[in-house]
């Protein structure tokens, strides 16, 4: 309702006022009102109140011309005129109109983004109606975009409380979940936005449409903000209007695991499981599961029991091979294998696995993906005149990691060094993160382009396609699902996988990066990627920073004179195999104490621990158990506590080594099969020292007992590595990336053979 001219014809005005020479005057008045001509538009107005004073319109055009002038007691003062000798019944149904009028050019001016005049209106409406929850979820919309919102309007207008009294049924459910998307994307962390989640409950009436508002805000609180806690409360809102929603439920697993509300993570994860119908939901939930047992640690033997039937799903699926599989839970198979080589060292059997699965996984994106794949696959097909002999090579890194994590500090170096006269370097980062983190910010300067993408796998891809990558570097293999989408969508006419992790398995990756002594010479008998050996090292750094200690004997109660063996490693890595040997080690060396640090449950990490001494014969008292540190650059410094730092298998450290080698700190590693056994190997060999390394248990605990009596060794060893630093493979990343650099050439050199040939 506008102006409502059809409550005014012109042959009721007969006076002889100016608007009996005006057939249209409401239009003409409303046309000088869009172009902010006021004064004339009052004119109008008061010349039609004075010829009809019973006809109340004119009042609400009036005041609303007044208050766009600036004259707002005047306009309040006109509204009140006209409301003054009704009857409470006429002043109900005058009150109704004048909010009609004032909605009206609030919406106008809204479509034309002027938002300050909107919102200006609608605060003069709130005060005629106050209990109108309507306007008050546009006002505060409006404030978001004016960016002078703060989380206390929600409860200083009395949004909230209205809603809790439940006293209005006339609220709009869709510009309820609007208001909510809005203001939960702006400030997400505002305690005030929660109470308002949690009030518009009782108005939703399809639970599907709070979950499709609140669940992909909850996934970017947990993931791009780093704060799961929240994204728990988030959640369990959606729970408490569905409770077996699993789309819901396997999040809010993931949640409670990464806030390490570890029990609740696995019971939701458990639940997944017993609802779950189709058996990709099945292996899905198992995995979660399995994932929030190896996040807490020490929990051994229902992790062993949860793999057992993790890989009897997974084997029935690939005897299955159902095509296709609904395009929701392809992406959940990516992760399923994760933890099989964290159990077992067995790489020909694990791979088996890993290889069908990812290649399942793939066959059905494509599917989904048809078109984008013919594009991109006719590109290869092609015969571009650059590929003979192009000027620089484009070179793409994708990654979640380019930030404060084991990869953002380890991949940096390369970006540091690559020649930019031979090399145009690109960033793809992937749910990607708003914090402020300095060292996202050095990759975005380092790169010639950088993007920041969420979690939308075709839309990488697409965009590393439309800048035309040559040759694109996973560094996240299967630990992304969105990293093995991209890649499965084969953007880039070469692929391959380096550092984050061992190789996907994907078929359409071409090559895994890594070195004589990382994968063992029959490796390539179950590997679908071409390995591609660099002559010394699959990873090099100049270094680490480090700052000063927090922890001191003195302050753990560990004597001066005693030895200090230290393992620093995720709960994911805690076998009972290898701790088994570790306990024996201190038992067999007088005077040693065993610290332990790394995530997960606490409690449970200390009974797995002190279980296995006991079991051993090793007084508890001979433990410690480190807490976390929120800077890394402390870490590193608080491992030269250490004496000798005791390695995990069948799952090495990797990032964790490289700092106790730059700490100078002795290590002893049990060297297997897999990539993940052997990690400490490498990169002790390219730092020219071989002390500690163990082919077997019985070698894994000699050396540990060796470097803990014979204190001169330990010395020798410290001082070797310090003096490696200047000439060791491990410690030269500008040499590295020139070796990078060579094998990106001779692989782009393949490719244009091949498809010249």
């Amino acid at each position: 309702m506008a102006f409502a001219s059809e409550m005014l014809p012109t042959t009721v005005i007969t006076t002889e006022c100016s608007l009996t020479a005006v057939p249209n005057w409401q239009q003409q008045a409303y046309d000088y009102l869009i172009r902010g001509d006021y004064q004339k538009a009052a004119s109008l107005y008061e010349e039609a109140i004075e010829a009809a004073p019973e006809i109340k319109f004119h009042y609400w055009n009036l005041g609303l011309v007044l208050m766009l002038q600036g004259q707002e007691a005047e306009a309040q003062m006109t509204w009140l005129l006209a409301m003054a000798e009704g009857e409470p019944a006429e002043v109900d149904l005058w009150t109704v109109e004048l909010m009609q009028v004032l909605q009206t050019e609030a919406e106008r001016r809204e479509t034309l983004a002027d938002y300050s005049v909107a919102w200006a209106i609608r605060q003069h409406m709130r005060e005629i109606s106050p209990n109108d929850i309507n306007n008050l979820l546009h006002i505060i919309q409006l404030s978001v975009k004016l960016e002078t919102f703060t989380g206390e309007d929600l409860t200083s207008l009395g949004l909230i409380q209205l809603l809790e009294s439940k006293q209005s049924a006339k609220v709009d459910q869709n510009l309820l979940l609007e208001l909510l998307q809005i203001v939960l994307a702006y400030c997400p962390f505002e305690s005030s936005i929660f109470e308002f989640a949690e009030a518009s409950l009782p108005y939703i009436n399809e639970a599907s449409s709070f979950i499709q508002v609140v669940l992909p805000e909850a996934v970017k609180i947990a993931y791009f903000l780093k704060a799961p806690a929240w994204a728990v409360h988030l959640a369990e809102l959606c729970v408490r209007l569905d409770a077996n929603n699993l789309e819901v439920l396997p999040h809010l697993a993931s949640f409670y695991q990464n806030a390490t509300q570890y029990d609740k993570g696995i019971e939701t994860a458990e639940l997944c499981r017993s609802l779950a119908q189709s058996l990709t939901h099945k292996i899905y939930a198992s995995h979660l599961i399995l994932r929030g047992l190896m996040s807490a640690g020490g929990r051994w033997q229902e992790a062993v029991a949860i793999l057992e039937q993790h890989k009897s799903l997974l084997l029935k699926l690939l005897q299955e091979k159902p095509m296709p599989l609904p395009q929701g839970e392809v992406l959940g198979l990516f992760n399923s294998i994760f933890f099989l080589p964290y159990f077992r060292d067995e790489p020909k059997s694990n791979r088996l696995i890993q290889n069908q699965v990812t290649q399942l996984a793939q066959a059905n994106i494509q599917l989904y993906a048809k078109e984008q794949v013919e594009r991109y696959s006719q590109r290869l097909l092609s015969k571009p005149a650059r590929m003979a002999s192009p000027k620089s090579l484009k070179i793409g890194y994708l990654s979640h990691c380019f930030g404060m994590h084991s990869v953002g500090w380890l991949a940096r170096w390369v970006f540091q060094y690559h020649d930019r006269d031979r090399f145009q370097v690109h960033a793809y980062m992937i749910n990607n993160s708003d914090n402020k983190d300095p060292i996202e910010q050095w990759y975005i300067n380092q790169a010639l382009k950088a993007y920041k993408f969420g979690v939308n796998g075709k839309e990488i891809a697409e965009q590393i396609y439309q800048d035309e990558i040559d040759i694109l570097i996973d560094l996240d293999s299967i630990t992304l699902d969105i990293s093995c989408e991209v890649m499965a969508l084969k953007p880039a006419p070469v692929q391959a996988t380096w550092l984050g992790w061992d190789a996907s398995g994907l078929p359409t990756i071409d090559y895994f990066i890594a070195d004589p002594y990382v994968l063992p010479d029959s490796a390539q008998d179950y590997y679908t990627e071409k390995i591609w050996r660099l002559p010394q090292t699959y990873i090099a750094i100049d270094g680490f920073e480090v700052t000063v200690p927090d922890i001191r004997r003195d302050r753990l109660d560990i004597p001066s004179d005693a030895v200090v063996y230290l393992s620093t490693q995720r709960s994911f890595k805690r076998h009972p195999d290898t701790a088994r040997l570790q306990m024996r080690i201190i038992k067999e060396v007088p005077n040693s104490y065993f610290l332990v640090k790394g995530y997960g449950d606490k409690e449970s990490i200390k009974s797995f621990f002190n279980q296995i001494a006991e079991e051993e014969g090793v007084s508890c008292d001979r433990l410690r158990f480190l807490p976390d540190v929120s800077l890394e650059a402390t870490h590193r410094a608080n491992l030269g506590i250490a004496d000798v730092v005791l390695d995990t298998y069948p799952y090495n450290g990797a990032t964790t080594t490289l700092e106790t080698l730059w700490m100078c700190v002795p290590l002893v590693t049990r060297v297997g099969q897999q990539f993940a056994a052997r990690n400490s190997y490498t990169m002790m060999i390219n730092a020219g020292v071989t002390e500690g390394i163990a082919w077997t248990d019985q070698e894994y605990i000699e050396w540990g007992v060796r470097l803990g009596e014979d204190a001169v060794l330990r010395q020798q060893i410290s001082w070797r590595l310090r003096q490696s630093r200047q000439t060791a493979p491990l410690w030269n990343a500008e040499q590295f990336t020139r070796e990078m650099e060579k094998a990106y050439e001779q692989m782009w050199a393949k490719y244009v053979n091949n498809h010249h040939s």
